[in-house]
Order: C-alpha cells, then sequence, then structure tokens
C-alpha cells in the first residue's frame, strides 16, 4: 500500500511539472507574440506615418499643378510692356524759344508795343538831363516798360554816379533792357570822352594800321569797359564803305575797299559780342557815298542797286555772319533799291525784301534815331513809327516825341493797321538776344 501511495505521488508530482512547463512554454509564446505584435506595430505605424506622407505630398502636387492650370487658363500671358518712348532734350535753341515764347505770351499789349522803343530817359522822365534813376524813373518805367535806354555823354558825371543810374533803371523796370550807347572809338566814345576809360582808335586809323587783328583787340577791349558801366548794346561798328572824298562816313568807315572793310568789321563784331556786348551793324545799305548828314536834313543817293550788292552788301554780310544781333536802316533815300524816294527806314523793299529777305538777316532790325532831321521835318513821331514798323523793322530809336509815337503805334495794333502777331515777331527777336544769356549750352 505505501509502494502505491508512492506511485501516486510520484505521478501526481509528474504531472504537476507537467502543467507548470505547460504554463512557461504558453507565457513564452504570448510574450513572444506580443512582441512581434509590438514590432509589427511600430513598423506598421511607421510605413502608414511615411506612406500618408507621401501620399499627401503626392496630393499637394497635383493641386499645385491643378491650381497652376487654372491661373495659366484665367490669365493670358501677358504681353511685354512695350520700352517707353526717349523724349529727346530740347536743344539750347528750342529751350530759348519756349522761354521767349511764354514771356510774350502773358505780356500785356501795351507793354509788348512799349518794348518796341529804344528811347533816352530824358524822353521818357521829362527832366532836361538825366543823371540819377529815382522815382521819376521808376514811374516812367512803370507806365511804359520800354525796350531799353541809350545814353550819351551828357548822362555821365562819374563812374560811381553812372553805374548807380544804370543799376536802378534795370531794378525798376518790368522787363530786360537795352543800356545802349554809341561808341565807334575815336571822338564818338562817351566813357573816354569823361576821362573814365582809354579811348579807343576810330575806325579809319585801325584800317590804316593794316592789321584786322587790331579791329577785334579794339573791339573786345571795348565790350569789356562797357560791360563794366551795364552796357549791353553798342551801336557799331560802321560797315558803310567811305568812297567818296568828303563822304559824311569819313574817319567813321574801315576804308573804301569792299574786302577790306567786311574783314574789319566782322572783327570788330567779334570782339564785342564775346565780351556779351550786342554789336549794331550800321547804316543799311550804306550812306558812305553820300556827303549830306541825316542830321541835317534827307539824304538821297543815285547809285544802281548793282553797285550797292557789289559793295555795301557784302560787308553787312560779313558782319552778319560774324554774328552782329542787331542792324540799323539809315535815312537815306535810295530809288533804286526802294523805288521811289522814301527813306530805307520806312521802305518795304529796303527792310523786308532786300535785307530780310535777299541777304537772310534773322536779327533785330533797327530804325537810325527818328529825332533826326531826315525823318522828322517830313513826318510826325507817330506816322513815322508806324512806317517804319510796317515797312519791317524791329525797334524804333529815339523818336522825336515819344508818346506821340508809343501811342501810333498802339492805335495802329488795335486797329488792326499793324497786327499784333507782326508786333510778336519783332519781340521774339528781341527777347532772343535779351535771355540768350538765360538758356545753358
Amino acid at each position: 500500500m505505501e509502494q502505491n501511495t508512492q506511485e501516486q505521488l510520484e505521478r501526481r508530482e509528474a504531472r504537476r511539472k507537467r502543467r507548470v512547463r505547460n504554463q512557461i512554454m504558453a507565457y513564452t509564446t504570448v510574450i513572444i507574440f506580443i512582441l512581434v505584435v509590438a514590432v509589427g506595430i511600430v513598423f506598421g505605424v511607421q510605413y502608414l506615418t511615411k506612406e500618408s506622407k507621401q501620399q499627401e505630398q503626392q496630393k499637394q502636387e497635383q493641386v499645385d499643378e491643378l491650381i497652376g492650370q487654372e491661373s495659366s487658363m484665367e490669365e493670358p500671358e501677358s504681353e511685354p510692356e512695350p520700352e517707353s518712348e526717349t523724349v529727346p532734350e530740347l536743344t539750347p535753341e528750342q529751350k530759348l524759344d519756349e522761354l521767349v515764347n511764354a514771356g510774350i505770351e502773358v505780356m500785356p499789349l501795351e507793354d509788348k508795343v512799349a518794348g518796341l522803343f529804344i528811347v533816352t530817359p530824358e524822353s521818357i522822365t521829362g527832366v532836361g538831363t538825366a543823371v540819377k534813376a529815382g522815382n521819376g524813373t521808376k514811374d516812367a518805367l512803370t507806365k511804359y516798360s520800354v525796350g531799353g535806354i541809350v545814353y550819351n555823354t551828357k548822362n555821365i558825371q562819374s563812374e560811381a554816379q553812372f553805374k548807380e543810374m544804370v543799376d536802378n533803371t534795370n531794378l525798376y523796370a518790368n522787363y530786360p533792357l537795352f543800356i545802349a550807347v554809341e561808341d565807334e572809338g575815336g571822338k564818338i566814345s562817351p566813357l573816354a570822352e569823361k576821362g573814365l576809360v582809354e579811348k579807343q582808335k576810330n575806325a579809319k586809323a585801325i584800317a590804316d594800321a593794316g592789321e584786322v587783328d587790331n579791329a577785334q583787340t579794339v573791339g573786345a577791349t571795348m565790350g569789356s569797359y562797357l560791360a563794366e558801366y551795364g552796357f549791353n548794346l553798342n551801336f557799331a561798328p560802321v560797315a558803310d564803305i567811305s568812297s567818296v572824298e568828303n563822304s559824311v562816313m569819313a574817319d567813321r568807315a574801315y576804308g573804301a575797299e569792299v574786302l577790306t572793310c567786311g574783314d574789319y568789321v566782322a572783327a570788330m563784331v567779334t570782339g564785342l559780342e564775346g565780351q556779351g556786348v550786342s554789336s549794331c551793324l550800321k547804316h543799311f545799305p550804306g550812306m558812305g557815298s553820300t556827303t549830306q548828314n541825316p542830321d541835317n536834313g534827307l539824304s538821297s543817293t543815285d547809285r544802281t542797286a548793282e553797285d550797292f550788292r557789289a559793295n555795301e552788301f557784302e560787308v553787312f554780310k560779313s558782319g552778319i555772319a560774324a554774328g552782329a544781333d542787331m542792324v540799323m536802316i539809315s535815312h537815306m533815300a535810295a530809288p533804286s533799291l526802294a523805288g521811289d524816294n522814301t527813306p530805307c527806314s520806312m521802305s518795304e523793299a529796303v527792310v523786308t525784301d532786300i535785307l530780310r529777305g535777299e541777304l537772310g538777316y534773322e536779327g533785330v532790325i533797327i530804325t537810325d534815331s527818328m529825332s533826326l532831321k531826315a525823318i522828322s521835318e517830313y513826318h510826325g513821331a507817330d506816322e513815322a513809327a508806324v512806317m517804319a514798323l510796317r515797312a519791317g523793322c524791329d525797334m524804333i530809336l529815339m523818336p522825336e516825341n515819344f508818346e506821340l509815337a508809343y501811342n501810333g503805334v498802339l492805335e495802329a495794333v488795335q486797329s488792326g493797321v499793324i497786327s499784333e502777331e507782326r508786333i510778336n515777331d519783332s519781340l521774339r527777336r528781341i527777347y532772343r538776344i535779351k535771355y540768350a544769356d538765360k538758356v545753358e549750352e
């Protein structure tokens, strides 16, 4: 019995051990399964995440592609913007024209008309001899905006006095003025006559020396001291040919030879203009063959048109080519050119057809002094001024009675005898000189 009991115990122990072993194997299997599952989950999640990112990226790329296609369909391909046109820069000449035209456009008619006159200070102030510019000058220039003032020996007392008078005159003016003088050298030289500058040789003396360069040197010297005293216009040089004995031009001309005179005149023009002083060729068409001074009355010549063209015209052409800003018309009668005994300054044939047309002159044409007996004995100041402008002159110099001449021209424009556009043409030529230094090259 004890043996049976022992066997039962052994079998029971064996069964217990098998259960334990089986449990251990089961636990191990479960643990291994769990580990495998866990590892699978980890790798699966990583795979799914990666796959999801790839799919998301692919979707985004597809969306971007669709958006791009839609944009290209909605917005047609823009054409390249055209290149902006380059506006060419204005030339100095064009700038000057714009400046001049703008000024004239806003100018009252009364000022336009007054701007055609160069007068003495006495003629607008009423004083006997003007030696200063005070309230009288200020009032006169406020009423009459004249184009310029011409001074003579009697207006000059000293350097300080004269410079102050010119400075004040310019200050009172509404528009730029021509400050003018007649300085030919020799005995016709107001500043030298007052001992303020050294007297220069006259035309004959310069030509007699035989050196053309001397004329330019004299012109430059004159221009320098004239500019220092405030002058910007000199009624010189003489372009007449002294072709007869006792010529009215005598020692004021550069001789009787065409080529010689032309060279000297051109040199003098170059000298003056180089110093900023406008030159004025005189006395077209040439009065060197006469012996009658226009101060004493009307002179006349029977010379042929061909003679003028072969002589004086060539001299004037030389001066024009050198850059003369002005040409002065004489009061001499030249029937071969004018067609009758009308003074050249009042002849359309001489002023417009010949000087402006035939010689091609584009600068300012000014009359000789209208107070000379050659004019004043035959015409009133108003009639003379109107006739000169209708002939083609741009400026009236020293009318015998300024107010009468001014009102005569004003009425002529207002009534249509002279068109305002005709006046504007003259003003353009005048202000192209006055404004020339306001335009940069």
